[in-house]
């Protein structure tokens, strides 16, 4: 392996870290979090109900309890998949659709439902399970709260509530088996609350706290969630038409349930004093995932009836429903949405606790123009009261986050609607909250309500304006620093680090002041830390871009000529054009489909020479079928179900790929020809036997018959040595093709145990494509090649050191001719522009040709034009890595059913560790594959790599300011995902190019590597060989 100099090394660390630093810039920009400290707590003064249930089944769709016929698709299912929850909706209770927000996880979901507030969108990366939470809850403001279900979400609120306060009943976490019968977890459930009840005959004091006014039930079932990863909510058992859909079959147990809870309460209690509210964390999608804005996974059921609740009304017109409530057969009665974080709202009014003193949900019950939940007693006077409850709640946040602001900004402006308060020196909505209270006196009910509903929206606004107001600053900081890596990126790879300017001190010193000011700025504000390091890349980034390339960029632009410099501002454009493609991409994903009928056919016909066709017709013609047949698998759909025949012959395709391999590689020396052979044929035997008993485990659970313990622990044999093999025991270094073609075979195992349908197929044709492109790319240069006889001439140069410099780059004005003919070019000083002396052989000619010998450390490397395009060629195999057949539109749509095979209970370390190296299996094959091309090429190390580096974060910019925390979920959740995607990517990528550099080390340099030795040449090496032995 090849030196690889300190700059090198320290650009990648530089890059590395401001590219993962700079993921928070999306957070701390448009998600900020919400939780203040501070406030006063409101609650009404008596609730309507002595106690509350809260049921949630987890991941349950709200289309698919409601719907009739939901599960047409399933011979004779019932026409109500859930006949008692939909009695009370009808008869007894109010029901209507609540919206949740991104990440749609378990929670963020119950933070919503519970707390009433929203966590930014980074609080997923606290792994939604036993973290204590920092915020209050209902269950804490609750005189107590029995809890029953999860150990992944119960202890959380737990914890953060008074100790004490909260009883929790869990279930062991090896219990969350997906192969097992998920509806057993909700049966335990309820057998706790039953033998909860049970002993309270016989202790007086469990008795009293149950018997208790303000006490709060919470009965999690997470079967729904257990069962759609493992099934999906719409997935069809194939072949086995007799079984019951599990996820169907699942919600009729979870209504089973609500009804057997409602008769326990009624039978211990003997009252009518309890409420219910039934809900979802989140939904599901068709694929069995969830965490995105898929509308599938935002839409949850709502249905609360019982003590203080009013029962069906008549629908309004205009009608509340639209065509997504339109087959539940519900259009007679109203549905009442709500947002996710309002249900907490509701929960405390209808038990009369203080709201939670970070709850921004507000109460169906606020809005009079629409129909509530509440039947309070005192009937609108109630509702008034309730809504100047969460009015003044609401206007707490605000309050401090408007003094916190107002003492810490420089030049601070507070939201229109509360300026003439801040004018006037009183408090916020002050004035407001007097004329609200003025229309309850004057029994104005419904004045009142409308009055705190303006206030309500009003205060929500100035919320976000607050948590906003420093978002203009963010946006200029992030854009400096990306144009400002690009620029840095540019310096350091067209550039010597020795080339820089002795007169940089100025720009050192101006960096100096800016960034002081930009910290006193900071302290002023009380700015979070991040702010403090987001600042530092954009000062070191133009600071290093103006100190090192100001002048050789005045000395190029005075240089270079009009037409030069329009012909590499117009290559620009087109470099950009490309990466805002790739942008599309990302939404369209037929783009990439479009990019390989482009780089597959319409570059070779518009680009390649003449001549190459007729010397490489069979390279020209496996080059465009490799691309067309890859191309197929942007237009699948993202929706796939398991098919065993699929993956099979997928399997089958590897294994005949790596077969045809072996028997068509060869190499020089005997020696290595054997051990290629033997590793390549262990790799094919275990190829097999991975795809044996993924076809036994794969059958298995498809009946629902246990999977024995032997069968699976060879399973995870067979898998972790063939994934081993290529690495424990590498094929011979001489023939680089070779030793790829075993990390081919042993990382296709993962396309044999974790694919449900076509990906074993995308991984075989990606492998080709990317081989036929090294294959093109070297055959390129090598036709390109100048004849032995050759002289560089400019028109532009005055010496030969300036022609060498020019031709290096790939300059349009210099001419290579045969040295043979005359030079008539001349420069404004009257020498001859040209390479002059006949070169003494080929390898000088070559030099000659094309400047002066590559540097192998890399620090004074000229970049040719055709390797700029290698790099965007480089990106867009980055991105087809990642997307051949995921959903492009969210991360989320990578499959977990087939990891069910290897790990069938719930550990989601083990699980995304199995899906991250399914992943990284194709980026394995391009960082080798790229680097035989960067040792063909005899470029230095990781120079193609920067290149790419400094190019993506075109793409980056586009989706940072794309990101939008307003709208739909689905594109709340899709700028996120795109963003932190475009970001890590080609970080992630230059990580494993280091890697394939270690994997290749010792493989062939330059061209002549590629150029098949003839039986002579094979003949007179043995005979050297032989006789130095």
């Amino acid at each position: 392996m090849l030196a690889v100099p300190g700059s090198v090394w320290r650009l990648l660390l530089v890059g590395l870290v401001f590219h993962l630093v700079y993921i928070g810039t999306v957070f701390d920009c448009y998600f900020t979090s919400p939780v203040v400290h501070g406030m006063r707590q409101h609650s009404l003064e008596r609730g309507e109900a002595k106690r509350l249930v809260l049921i949630v089944g987890d991941g349950l769709r709200a289309d698919l309890l409601l719907a009739k016929n939901g599960f047409s698709m399933i011979p004779e299912s019932p026409e109500i998949i859930a006949p008692h929850l939909r009695s009370i909706v009808e008869t007894r209770g109010a029901f209507g659709i609540s919206h949740t927000r991104v990440p749609t996880e378990s929670r963020p979901g119950h933070v919503a439902l519970i707390g009433g507030m929203y966590e930014d969108v980074s609080a997923v990366t606290k792994v939604w399970k036993t973290n204590p939470v920092d915020f209050d809850s209902v269950f804490n403001q609750s005189s107590a709260t029995f809890s029953f279900g999860s150990p992944d979400i119960l202890p959380m609120f737990a914890r953060g509530a008074t100790p004490g306060k909260v009883a929790t009943w869990c279930y062991d976490e090896h219990e969350e088996d997906f192969t097992k019968d998920a509806t057993a977890l909700d049966v335990w459930v309820l057998e706790q609350l039953v033998d909860l009840f049970y002993n309270a005959t016989s202790d007086p004091g469990l008795n009293a706290r149950l018997r208790g006014e303000k006490t709060v039930f919470f009965l999690h079932l997470l079967g729904l969630d257990t069962t759609g990863h493992a099934y999906r909510p719409h997935s069809k058992v194939y072949s086995y038409s007799e079984l019951l859909q599990e996820y169907m079959a699942n919600i009729e147990v979870v209504d089973r349930i609500v009804k057997q809870t409602e008769e326990l309460f009624r039978q211990f209690y003997a009252d009518d004093e309890t409420a219910f509210v039934f809900t979802a964390d989140h939904g599901m999608s068709r694929i069995g995932n969830h965490g995105d804005g898929d509308p599938d996974n935002t839409r949850t059921p709502l249905i609360v009836w019982g003590k203080g609740v009013r029962g069906p009304l008549p629908d309004t017109n205009p009608s509340s429903h639209d065509e997504y409530s339109a087959p539940f057969g519900l259009t007679h009665l109203v549905r009442r949405d709500v947002e996710q974080a309002d249900v907490a709202a509701l929960m405390a009014s209808v038990i009369g606790v203080n709201l939670p003193v970070n709850s921004v949900g507000v109460l169906p019950d606020v809005d009079p123009t629409k129909p509530g939940y509440l039947l309070p007693r005192e009937g609108e006077k109630t509702q008034a009261a309730a809504a100047l409850v969460n009015a003044k709640a609401i206007l707490e946040h605000y309050r401090i986050k408007h003094e916190e602001k107002k003492t810490h900004s420089v030049f601070y402006r507070p939201y229109t609607f509360f300026s003439a308060a801040a004018e006037s020196g009183g408090l916020p909505g002050e004035a407001e909250l007097a004329a609200i209270e003025s229309f309850i006196r004057k029994q104005e009910y419904f004045q009142a309500r409308l009055h705190a509903k303006e206030l309500v929206d009003h205060t929500l606004e100035g919320l976000r304006y607050l948590q906003t107001y420093d978002r203009l600053m963010i946006r200029g900081i992030v854009i400096a620093a990306y144009i400002g890596w690009i620029a840095f990126g540019a310096v350091s790879v067209l550039l010597p680090p020795s080339q820089s300017s002795s007169r940089a001190f100025p720009f050192h010193l101006a960096t100096t002041a800016v960034l002081g000011g930009f910290w006193a700025l900071f302290a002023k504000q009380r700015s979070p830390w991040s702010f403090y390091i987001y600042i530092i890349f954009p000062c070191y980034f133009w600071d290093q871009a103006i100190a090192r390339g100001a002048a050789p960029l005045m000395r190029y632009m005075r240089r270079s000529r009009v037409v030069s410099l329009v012909g590499n501002a117009l290559r620009g454009v087109l470099v950009v054009a490309a990466l805002q493609s790739m942008v599309a991409g990302y939404t369209h994903r037929s783009i990439w489909s479009v990019w390989f009928v482009a780089i597959g056919v319409l570059w070779p016909l518009s680009s390649w020479p003449r001549g190459f066709f007729a010397k490489n017709r069979y390279l020209c013609l496996q080059w465009a079928a490799a691309c067309l047949c890859t191309a197929v698998f942007p237009l699948l759909s993202v929706h796939q179900q398991e098919h065993v025949g699929f993956v099979i012959v997928g399997a089958m395709a590897i294994y005949l790929t790596g077969f045809a391999g072996m028997l068509t590689m060869e190499h020089e020396e005997i020696e290595d020809g054997d051990r290629f052979r033997a590793v390549i044929t262990a790799l094919l035997l275990e190829t097999a036997l991975s795809l044996m008993f993924t076809n036994f485990i794969m059958w298995d659970l498809r009946v629902k018959y246990p999977v024995s313990r032997l069968l699976r622990f060879s399973g995870w044999v067979s898998f972790v040595a063939a994934t081993s093999t290529p690495f424990l025991f590498p094929a011979p270094k001489s023939n680089p093709h070779g030793r790829v073609l075993s990390f081919f075979l042993g990382l296709g195992s993962c396309f044999i145990w974790l694919t449900i349908r076509v990906e074993a197929f995308f991984y075989v044709a990606y492998f080709l494509t990317l081989y036929s492109w090294v294959e093109v790319e070297t055959s390129l240069r090598i036709f390109a090649l100048p004849p032995k006889d050759a002289v560089a001439v400019s028109p532009t140069a005055s010496s030969e050191e300036e022609v060498q410099e020019e031709a290096s780059t790939g300059a349009e004005d210099v001419k290579i001719i045969p040295a043979k003919r005359k030079v008539v070019g001349r420069g404004k000083d009257g020498k001859v522009v040209g390479v002059k002396e006949r070169p003494k052989d080929a390898k000088a000619a070559k030099t000659k040709a094309k400047g002066a010998e590559r540097p192998k450390d890399g620090t004074t490397y000229r970049p040719h034009v055709e390797d700029l395009r290698i790099a965007v060629f480089f990106l867009f195999f980055v991105q087809v890595a990642f997307f051949g057949t995921g959903n492009v539109a969210s991360i989320s749509s990578f499959y977990l059913e087939p990891v069910y095979r290897l790990v069938p209970v719930f550990s989601p370390f083990l699980m995304a560790t199995l899906l991250i190296f399914k992943i990284v299996s194709p980026y394995i094959l391009l960082a080798t594959m790229f680097s035989i091309l960067n040792a063909r090429l005899d470029l230095p190390p990781f120079t193609l790599v920067l290149i790419a580096l400094t190019l993506t974060d075109i793409m980056t910019i586009t989706f940072f300011l794309n990101v939008t925390d307003t709208g739909s979920w689905l594109e709340i959740g899709q700028t996120i995902s795109f963003f932190c995607i475009s970001s890590l990517l080609l970080v992630w990528s230059a990580g494993i190019c280091a890697l394939g550099e270690v994997l290749m080390d010792g493989q062939p340099r330059g061209l002549q590597s590629a150029i098949p030795k003839t039986v002579e040449e094979r003949i007179e090496a043995a005979r050297r060989k032989y006789r130095l032995q």
